[in-house]
């Protein structure tokens, strides 16, 4: 798609104070929402859908409402909802015993610092990805369609199909994680000697309406990506590896690629994105000259303007003190001579997290936000970091203290570094989806950008006493717990903060496997290589979906690529159908009016899928949060052994032919 002309007059509302008020209220309930599920389980949902479907409710109850200012509605609560991945980071300094709470100013700073620059850092990547790319943004895109179909004068046809996926889906993600009586996934394992193959799909709704809305090719990717873990480099590792705690084949099999294969996803991802980077180098360079020219000589229409460079400038400058002052702050306490290490931290998050931001942008284009592998993405900036800190440390710039009694304030130094990139990556990341929402509903990219950091002032207010409450209440697992006579088995598990701790931790003691990273290195070279030869042929694999699909779970790619593939051969049935039938266009490209049935059918399905499962998801991960289980909906221990994949399975069979139907009927 794209940008449409003005759909609105220049006096529709859209940054208004009541619109700042509401997204800052959703804000507070999907970055708590978040951080106890990232806790809980290591995932969190994409908050943008959701917040634009209750923006739209809360809006119209009050009455002139319109599809901009839910637009800027959803894109302030959803940079929010996303600043909450530096969960990811944070609890590992009280791991390692730096802290014993989460102190506000330094907690807040810190994610604030990254989520502004994750701002700045999208303005010029927007021409690059947005405006001059044709990735499909799957979220993006469902979003703009939402708020379409929500808006005065949206198509009721559009509208009905996006509230029968969405009940669909919301039902069907309420059967399987509020009363378990569905699985979500399904898994089969075999072995051939000593090797272990095992089979994973999710039955999840939402990701199938993802993989409709990425298309073929980069669901295809995905799928080779997932072959090569669990078809290749699983069996591979089983039959070669010692298990000494003599787990099952499945469990095996998991840890194997937890601990192994998946680092080899990371080293892909890493020459992948530095790859991706090289070829948006052209667009991106001439996004930063359009945006530090200014306007000479023309007037530039509100829908192509960005903050001003003097904003920009402005604002980088106050998030380059804010940075400097909090690592400042954290070391002067433990060592001398801080000012070099200090310095190199803070040209590390500018110059990294820029060069992330490009690569987290452009995954979130191929696979949509919410499956964007940001935790590969930390794992590259632990290793970077820390071989900084060894390298300023081997020239005599780094204070003795750094690398005193078993390297632990280097260790503490480098989770604290990278909190502020894991913000800046996430809301990067985020931030994309919700700029192409904007190109395709006429927004104003200035006012969007504004709405986005009046998201991360509210977001980074509310995590540190949602972090704090949360170790109160339950503590971190491999963490000290919080109070004496505290049960260790209820802690949250919190596991990547640990697996964080520990990478870092090995770096500096020289424990760490380098092995699977270089492979990885490795295999992301020859994925490139690969790609260029398809090139000439007319054809694409791109590097970067082969790599994201090794580091997902199996669940996610497969069920990714199997509504890529559902999308495509719909796709193809449409084009026949009007081809033979004398329809509008020819037969060799997708006729108009398929195009236009296919956007107000089969991808407002897809949109109400995404956007049933993420309001469950937010209910539920409220229910938990409140009762302290996950569990207290659950019919399971009343069902057959096995009965819940079957019953799942079968639902999730059915509700795809339900889909197929929806987008085929005439």
């Amino acid at each position: 798609m794209t940008a449409p002309s003005p759909l609105q007059t220049p006096s529709v509302r859209e940054l208004t104070v009541r619109g700042l008020i509401l997204g800052a209220l959703i804000t507070v309930v999907f970055t708590a929402s978040n951080v106890y599920l990232g806790l809980r389980i290591g995932l969190t949902f994409a908050s943008s859908i959701p917040a634009a479907v209750i923006s739209m409710a809360v809006l119209r109850a009050l009455g002139r409402s319109t599809l901009l200012e839910n637009n800027m509605v959803q894109s302030q609560a959803s940079a929010a909802g996303t600043l909450s991945c530096v969960f990811a980071t944070f609890p590992g300094l009280i791991m390692t015993g730096f802290w014993h709470s989460f102190p506000f100013w330094q907690t807040a700073g810190l994610s604030l610092a990254g989520g502004i620059a994750g701002v700045l850092f999208t303005i010029p990547l927007r021409r690059a990805l947005v405006t001059e790319s044709a990735l499909p943004y799957p979220e993006g895109v469902a979003a703009a369609e939402i708020l379409r179909a929500g808006g005065e004068n949206g198509n009721s046809k559009s509208l009905s199909a996006l509230i029968g996926g969405s009940v669909v889906a919301g039902l069907f993600s309420f059967a399987c994680s509020g009363l378990q009586l569905l699985a979500d996934t399904v898994s089969v394992t075999g072995a051939a000697g000593a090797a272990v193959f095992r089979f994973s799909g999710g039955l999840s709704l939402a990701l199938l309406g993802a993989g409709y809305l990425v298309g073929l090719a980069g669901g295809l990717a995905m799928l080779l990506g997932c072959v090569l873990a669990w078809g290749v480099g699983v069996p591979w590792l089983t039959a070669h590896m010692p298990n000494p705690e003599h787990l099952d084949a499945a469990a095996f099999a998991n840890a194997i690629w937890l601990h192994k294969v998946r680092f080899i996803g990371a080293g892909a991802i890493a020459i992948s994105s530095l790859w991706t980077l090289i070829e948006l180098m052209g667009p991106v360079l001439r996004g930063l000259s359009s945006v530090f020219r200014g306007r000479k000589g023309a007037v530039v229409p509100d829908a192509d303007r960005d903050l001003s460079p003097r904003v920009m400038i402005a604002l980088l400058g106050v998030t380059v003190l804010i940075l400097g002052g909090l690592f400042a702050a954290f070391l002067a306490p433990m060592a001398h001579g801080i000012w070099p290490a200090v310095c190199a931290a803070v040209l590390f998050c500018v110059v990294f997290g820029f060069v992330m931001a490009a690569a987290c942008g452009y995954m979130a284009g191929i696979v949509g936000s919410s499956s964007s592998p940001i935790s590969g993405i930390i794992i590259i900036a632990a290793v970077l970091c820390a071989l900084m800190i060894l390298g300023l440390e081997s020239l005599g710039l780094m204070p003795a203290e750094m690398m005193a009694d078993g390297q632990t304030l280097a260790t503490g130094f480098t989770i604290l570094l990278l909190s502020a990139i894991t913000a800046t990556v996430a809301i990067s990341n985020d931030n994309l989806q919700d700029l192409k929402t904007g190109q395709l509903v006429g927004a104003s990219p200035w006012k969007q950008e504004v709405a986005l950091i009046a998201g991360c002032v509210v977001g980074a207010a509310v995590i540190p006493p949602v972090l704090n409450l949360l170790y109160q209440a339950y503590g971190f697992a491999g963490a000290p717990m919080p109070r004496p006579g505290m049960d260790p088995a209820h802690a949250l598990a919190a596991p990547q903060p640990a697996l964080i701790a520990m990478i870092a931790k090995g770096i500096f003691t020289q424990s760490l496997d380098w092995s699977m990273l270089s492979i990885g290195f490795g295999l992301g070279a020859v994925l490139i290589g690969l790609d260029l030869l398809l090139r000439r042929r007319h054809l694409a694999l791109p590097p970067l979906g082969v790599a994201v699909g090794i580091y997902l779970p199996a669940s996610v790619s497969v069920t990714l690529a199997v509504g890529a593939v559902l999308g495509w051969v719909l796709n193809r049935k449409l084009k026949e159908r009007r081809s033979t039938t004398g329809g509008y266009g020819e037969a060799d490209r997708l006729p108009e009016a398929v195009t236009e049935h296919d956007a107000s059918i089969g991808t407002m399905i897809a949109s109400g899928f995404i956007v049933g499962e993420s309001l469950i998801g937010v209910a539920l991960a409220v229910l938990s949060g409140a009762l302290g289980r996950d569990d207290a909906l659950s019919l399971a221990p009343w069902l057959p052994a096995g009965a819940p994949a079957v019953l799942g399975l079968a639902a999730f069979c059915v509700a795809c032919v339900w889909f197929a139907r929806k987008v085929l009927q005439k």
